[in-house]
């Protein structure tokens, strides 16, 4: 049945939730990622939903096996993170989006769901927020801007979202343009800075993920060298390292 099973007893009120799945960019993940290890957050409940990889994961120096989808709090912050190791797939995205929800309701969480617009970005990467809700209020009251054209949320966030719209939740999208080959750690910064920090009240340290950008830029310039240097009749395979 699907459920999800609390491991620890936290004094939460109203918490803000930042939602972390894979998607373009992989902001949403990288975004997740940093809060859970900057926060040195708890490991406060498992996702046991339809739709989601029966797979087991675990992690370097630990023995311990984890669900693929979990979700982080911080009790003195009131803050939860949802990570996740695996993605969606679109047809199991409603089933797990319900099973989110209806937590998220129980537990009276603000989320905030996060997604990559793909596209070329000239300098600072451009964020827009839309909500439900009292979601609107926080996204107006923090002045983070408004879509500047039509647009959808796909997958596993965009269905998070119209369920939580259509149990009545309230509820926040960001949207904000990420690089759709690579991750894309400033536009997780971006997210981080411009929303997650005024709206979840939070100070996050962000400098490292300066840092990963730089060392995400190099690499694609090495990569794209090799490329122009391959000869295009030759098929190998060489490490290119974590973030091609």
């Amino acid at each position: 049945m699907a459920h999800i099973e609390v491991h620890t007893d936290l004094t939460l009120d109203s918490p803000v939730l930042v939602e972390g799945m894979p998607g373009v960019g992989l902001v949403g993940k990288i975004t997740a990622d940093h809060l859970v290890e900057t926060f040195e957050m708890t490991h406060y409940a498992s996702c046991y939903c339809d739709g989601l990889p029966r797979v087991a994961v675990y992690e370097a120096g630990n023995r311990q096996v984890r669900q693929p989808v979990r979700i982080y709090a911080d009790e003195e912050h009131d803050l939860l993170v949802l990570q996740s190791d695996v993605p969606v797939s679109p047809q199991a995205a409603p089933e797990f989006a319900t099973c989110i929800a209806g937590w998220f309701a129980q537990e009276d969480v603000v989320p905030l769901c996060l997604s990559g617009l793909p596209g070329e970005k000239d300098g600072r990467p451009d964020l827009y927020g839309v909500g439900f809700g009292r979601g609107e209020e926080l996204l107006a009251e923090h002045d983070i801007d408004t879509p500047t054209e039509n647009g959808m949320i796909r997958g596993p966030t965009g269905a998070l979202l119209a369920e939580a719209c259509e149990q009545g939740l309230d509820c926040i999208g960001l949207v904000v343009q990420a690089n759709a080959k690579f991750p894309d750690p400033e536009a997780a910064r971006v997210i981080l800075v411009d929303a997650v920090e005024p709206i979840a009240g939070v100070d996050v340290e962000t400098d490292s993920l300066v840092e990963q950008a730089e060392e995400i830029s190099k690499a694609r310039e090495k990569l794209a060298k090799q490329m122009q240097q391959a000869d295009e009749e030759s098929s190998q395979a060489q490490p290119l390292g974590m973030y091609q």
